[in-house]
């Protein structure tokens, strides 16, 4: 019976390993089609890898937590859904590096099985075959790994950790104080150097772990400022068209189209027009090369309940209706609260847009998402009084106002662009047709 290799799919263009977090399968069951076999994260999202088709497992070439290249054989299925005449095995072809990884692993389980293995049962969490067989080569007690803060699933310790914790040993680890029930916090423990925390750190103060996806905003947001000079340019937008309008048309929508309208469609909509009239602005630089997208692909900063933030792309939004803009922003919205994004869904950005309103600030300075030039912050909407022109003459008004706050790499956009394009986008949202149909 032909047998066919579960590949580690391409999850995205800058994204070339991810981490097994669990296996839904084990092997000599049973997978259909499109069934999922196991889940992974990457440094984007987490996602799960289906099988491409129906048959039996026969052989895992991973364990939980190991890191796996994309491109690599993580299972053997057996299936009869491929053409039986064909003789020979259908396999993918290997690459290298899954050939090294795979001889790796069975080199871990054979020092396994020549070594008495720590008892993984005594510990309150599960570890993998790997990370147990490292902290016997260490001679890592369970005390000490019962310490390690994992950032695997449900707080599991991965390779990494435990290469890390091993780069760090002599380095102690502090508990975390009892909490009370007040104080839900399921964080592990941080490694504190006691010296350190001594002269650092006084009073009553807790110190907890960043957590695997934490890690990976922090070192994306030191990298884009260590990339990219940062300027900010602020406009003020009378919006007061925008919320009459949307007043008028929500119930009808939701009605219409089983969902809610928000201003983030209405937003993206205008920038995405502004995208096309300053080309500049997307863009991103490669050395001394600036590569012009001809796609406008903008990404809207979301915030998950966890506290961390995720960017989904809405892809070609300048081809879609407000209609289409609001439905892609909607269902982007949900998965990501979900955290049932797909990798791609989070790549191939040439703008963001990140709306501080929704936490009710006015304006903000936004750090670029890297490879990109710029990213747009909207504050919350207010009323004020503002002074208006009339033919009349001036008169004061109560009018609906928002801040828009544009920050650009000035090695590409300088101040004069950047203060057109955000300018331009303030005036897209001021000219709204109150009588648009929807």
């Amino acid at each position: 019976m032909p047998t066919v290799q579960l590949i580690m799919p391409k999850l995205g263009e800058s994204i070339i390993e991810a981490t097994i977090l669990s296996w839904n399968k084990q092997v000599g069951d049973m997978v259909e089609m499109d069934e999922t076999v196991l889940e992974i994260a990457t440094d984007k999202v987490d996602s799960e890898v289906p099988s491409e088709v129906a048959g039996k497992i026969t052989k895992l070439l991973f364990n939980e937590g190991d890191v796996v290249p994309v491109g690599t054989a993580v299972a053997m299925i057996e299936t009869e859904s491929v053409d039986n005449t064909n003789e020979t095995p259908i396999v993918s072809e290997p690459v290298e590096t899954a050939a090294q990884a795979v001889e790796e692993t069975v080199q871990v389980a054979q020092a396994q099985v020549n070594s008495e293995p720590l008892d993984a049962s005594a510990g309150s969490r599960f570890y993998s075959p790997l990370v147990m067989s490292m902290a016997k080569e260490e001679d890592i007690s369970m005390q000490e790994l019962e310490s390690i803060a994992g950032s695997g699933k449900d707080g599991r310790v991965t390779k990494r950790d435990m290469q890390s914790f091993l780069q760090n040993k002599g380095v102690s680890i502090q508990p975390v104080p009892e909490q009370s029930q007040a104080q839900v916090n399921p964080t592990p423990p941080v490694k504190v150097d006691e010296k350190t925390s001594e002269k650092t750190h006084t009073g009553n103060i807790e110190i907890v772990a960043m957590d695997r996806m934490r890690k990976m905003i922090a070192k994306h947001m030191v990298n884009s400022v260590q990339t990219s000079p940062h300027v900010t340019t602020f406009v003020e937008a009378d919006v007061t068209n925008i919320v009459n309008w949307r007043n008028k048309v929500k119930n009808n929508f939701q009605e219409r189209e089983g969902e809610k309208i928000t201003f983030t469609p209405i937003f993206i909509e205008a920038v995405a027009k502004a995208l096309r009239e300053f080309p500049y602005v997307n863009c991103s630089l490669d050395g001394e090369n600036i590569i012009l997208k001809n796609d406008i692909n903008i990404g809207m900063a979301a915030a998950l309940p966890s506290g961390n933030l995720i960017v989904p792309v809405i892809k070609n939004c300048d081809q879609l209706n407000l209609v289409g803009i609001t439905k892609k922003v909607n269902d982007l919205a949900q998965r990501a609260r979900e955290n049932k994004l797909k990798p791609d869904e989070t790549t191939g950005g040439t703008y963001t847009l990140t709306n501080v309103g929704s936490f009710g600030n006015v304006m903000g300075t936004p750090i670029i998402n890297q490879p990109q030039v710029g990213i747009l912050a909207v504050g919350s909407i207010q009323k004020k009084p503002v002074v208006l022109e009339t033919e009349n003459g001036d008169v004061i008004a109560i009018r609906h106002m928002m801040f828009l706050s544009h920050s650009y790499d000035h090695r590409i956009v300088d101040g004069a662009m950047g203060g057109r394009f955000v300018k331009r986008v303030a005036d897209l949202l001021e000219s709204f047709d109150t009588n648009r149909v929807i």
